[in-house]
């Protein structure tokens, strides 16, 4: 025995679910439509930013490993010829 007022109950309740599931259906297709395509010319572009900030590090560690491989030369002094003898800085 299912009274009237509980059939109208259970319409109003699938007429929600039904609301619910078109407005979530909706909103999911709003969300993948908002994500960036492969070929997209933006995506391309990062993706290429990307290749040559790697490459730009890449050639930065190689350049500070030959730096730092390279034996050091002897510090001299261009100018101890022009200096006297008794050149010091206590003198000044």
């Amino acid at each position: 025995m299912i009274t009237f007022c509980s059939a109208i109950s259970r319409v109003f309740t699938m007429k929600r679910l039904i609301a619910a599931t078109v407005v979530l259906a909706a909103l999911t297709g709003v969300v993948f439509a908002q994500e960036p395509k492969e070929d997209e010319p933006l995506v391309l572009e990062q993706k290429q930013k990307k290749k040559d900030a790697e490459a730009a590090e890449k050639q930065y560690k190689s350049t500070l490993d030959r730096t730092r491989q390279e034996p050091t030369a002897p510090r001299t002094d261009p100018w101890s010829n022009m200096r006297g003898a008794d050149d010091s800085k206590t003198k000044r």
